[in-house]
């Protein structure tokens, strides 16, 4: 059996906390490790091979880190240019398999849920493997326990054809509004759909072609056009563009003959907006769920974030109050699904807060913007023991570096040389410069650029070890793109 780690998402229903270039998935949003890496280490037991994990390429460093953080291990990561829904990324990931003649079990799972139940889990895939060992298409469906109005619902049926304890899709039910949520509840045979399946891969390629082909068709051209090099698949650009954009429910599960469902008792949750992140979390008397510095008074069924801040709330019932270092987003509980299409006005006016936070991850290290002038901008960057930015030269600015702690190696054209603690240099106006860390500890800097322009598109880089290429557009705001 062979997971398959489906890793794309933008989770914007919790903005300002997940954001497009480090989503949700990535946060230690239920406990001291990422969801991510809970969803990877749930899977290390007899019986499991190693995951395939499916991520934008935009990720690829942040995969890798939090791989190497947990000393996690995957036997292949697959980079999409961009998001196209799961069917297209299990299509890909299928078709790769079965070209290796490696016909397995896949167990298809979004990367940003929680499993409380381990145990639960381990007897629920049990009892789905028999059925997909059959030719059956597996969905797992949470017993819908509460009327939930943000997940979708799986309607089922007896057939004395399945195993016992699995039973046959009936009906697939959109998100529903309150009232039809507490009929399916009432009337039982609900689950929720939890997208997590299991099927075998060239199963899954079967009813694909049947029912999509265009899908199929697409996929088959973009794998044969991808680079793969090592461990790690690049989807091409130009033929995944053409795929159309579809999930596996709509592409396959909906039209099939072959999809069944195994409960699944877990203690799951997809965590996909503020109120379903307020119940899997521990709270106060008064039903308050607080991270930060939060001070609470006569309040409750609260969630407050705080991010560096002092978050204090008096009289609240039911809000929820989310603060960032650049943003700050207030709702009541009842309707935070409303998050993302506040996410999506930010985004029409062309807002960078809902794609990068202040501090950018990068594979080097990060930065961290302090302050920011017509003519200056400030930042706090670090760099990894034995890192190094690009090569590279700026045309409108010069820069200023302050070292902080640890060692600098400087390059600015013909020179080279090292800085410690409290030293500095100037970079000038088109000159050719690149910042390495020779060290064993972490390099931080201050960095104050100065100049008539200050966008990250005015760079030019001669080498990079990271294969990153010379960005952009002029006018794309210094928060949205990296050194």
């Amino acid at each position: 059996m062979i997971p398959v780690i489906l890793s794309g998402g933008s989770g914007s229903r919790l903005w300002p906390l997940s954001r497009k270039q480090f989503p949700k998935q990535f946060l230690a949003l239920t406990g001291e490790h990422t969801l991510f890496q809970q969803t990877l280490e749930r899977l290390v037991f007899e019986g499991m091979d190693a995951p395939i994990v499916v991520c934008n390429k935009d990720h690829r460093f942040i995969v890798n880190e939090q791989l190497s953080a947990r000393k996690l291990d995957t036997q292949r990561i697959l980079m999409e240019p961009f998001g196209r829904n799961t069917a297209p990324a299990v299509a890909l990931t299928a078709m790769m398999l079965v070209n290796e003649g490696r016909d397995e079990l896949m167990l298809v799972l979004p990367a940003d849920h929680v499993l409380d139940d381990q145990k639960a889990l381990q007897r629920a895939l049990a009892l789905a493997t028999v059925a997909a060992e059959r030719g059956e298409m597996v969905l797992f469906g949470v017993p819908a326990t509460r009327p939930e109005t943000g997940y979708g619902y799986i309607k089922s049926t007896n057939d004395s054809l399945l195993p016992e304890g699995v039973s046959r899709v009936q009906q697939f039910v959109e998100k529903p509004d309150e009232k039809r949520a507490v009929e399916f509840v009432k009337s039982g045979g609900y689950f929720w759909n939890s997208g997590m399946f299991l099927f075998r891969a060239s199963r899954f390629l079967e009813e694909l072609k049947k029912h999509d082909p265009d899908i199929y068709d697409t996929c088959m051209l973009t794998l044969e056009r991808s680079q793969q090099d090592a461990d790690t698949v690049t989807f091409d650009e130009a033929t995944f563009a053409c795929c159309p954009d579809n999930s596996i429910d709509y592409a396959v599960m909906e039209k099939t003959q072959r999809a069944c469902v195994v409960p699944l008792s877990a203690g799951w949750s997809d965590v996909g907006c503020w109120a379903s992140l307020w119940s899997v979390n521990e709270k106060d008397a008064d039903g308050n769920v607080s991270k930060g510095d939060v001070v609470i008074q006569d309040s409750r069924n609260c969630m407050i974030h705080g991010n560096g801040k002092l978050v204090s709330v008096i009289g609240l019932d039911n809000i929820v109050v989310v603060e960032t270092k650049d943003a700050m987003m207030i709702a009541h509980k009842d309707k935070v699904q409303g998050v993302k299409q506040m996410v999506n006005t930010l985004n029409e006016q062309g807002r960078s807060e809902t794609q990068n936070h202040c501090e950018v991850y990068r594979p080097w290290g990060s930065y961290d913007s302090v302050d920011m002038g017509g003519r200056f901008q400030v930042k706090h960057i670090s760099v990894k023991p034995g890192a190094c930015l690009s090569l590279q030269m700026h045309h409108h600015r010069a820069e200023h570096w302050i070292v902080v702690s640890g060692t600098a190696e400087v390059t600015c054209d013909e020179n080279v040389f090292l800085l410690t603690e409290n030293q500095s240099t100037y970079i000038p106006i088109a000159s050719v410069h690149r910042l390495r860390n020779p060290g064993k500890i972490p390099l931080e800097i201050i960095e104050v650029q100065s100049g008539s322009y200050l966008g990250e598109d005015d760079i030019e880089r001669f080498e990079d070890i990271y294969g990153r290429s010379t960005p952009i557009e002029r006018g794309v705001s210094v928060k949205t793109i990296a050194q």
